[in-house]
């Protein structure tokens, strides 16, 4: 039975498999011109880029979240709400690309870092710091939940 990861069913795991077997090939040294341990770094690198922008897509949308929650400013919320939906439907592009990607989300990271912007962005607002909380305070089903939306802190839409 033929175990192998298909390059269409999952471009994460298949580029991880590629490398090992790549790197596999260059322990037999054979007397081949081809840079084996950068080809296969480089397609390893290929599967990377993808979890990164996985990573990414959910950073934004836990980041528009939180304003979305804690901001009292009634303005950009449409903006948000669009970039929301926008790095959601990548978010699940990847996914569907790649499922094994999911187990690698780092979803307190992705937090962390979105914490960050979103401080930046309620400053604006006259909110402090402490208003945003340290840990996610959502799900990663929430996050990638195209119909869920939280409950503003201030009675907005």
């Amino acid at each position: 039975m033929d175990s192998r990861i298909g390059y269409d069913d999952d471009f994460y795991a298949w580029t991880q498999e590629q490398a090992r077997l790549l790197r596999e090939v260059a322990r037999e040294r054979l007397d081949t011109p081809i840079d084996w341990e950068h080809v296969a770094g480089e397609i390893e690198d290929m599967g990377r880029s993808d979890a990164k922008a996985l990573g990414s897509a959910l950073k934004r949308v836990i980041e528009h979240l939180l304003k979305l929650e804690h901001s009292p400013a009634p303005d950009p919320r449409l903006g948000w709400r669009e970039s929301v939906v926008n790095h959601r439907i990548a978010a699940w592009d990847e996914i569907d690309a790649s499922p094994s990607l999911r187990k690698k989300i780092d979803l307190a990271r992705a937090h962390r870092d979105a914490r960050r912007l979103a401080v930046l962005g309620l400053a604006q607002d006259g909110m402090s710091e402490d208003a945003v909380p340290q840990d996610c305070p959502y799900t990663l089903e929430q996050v990638l939940d195209h119909d869920w939306w939280p409950t503003n802190r201030h009675g907005l839409e």
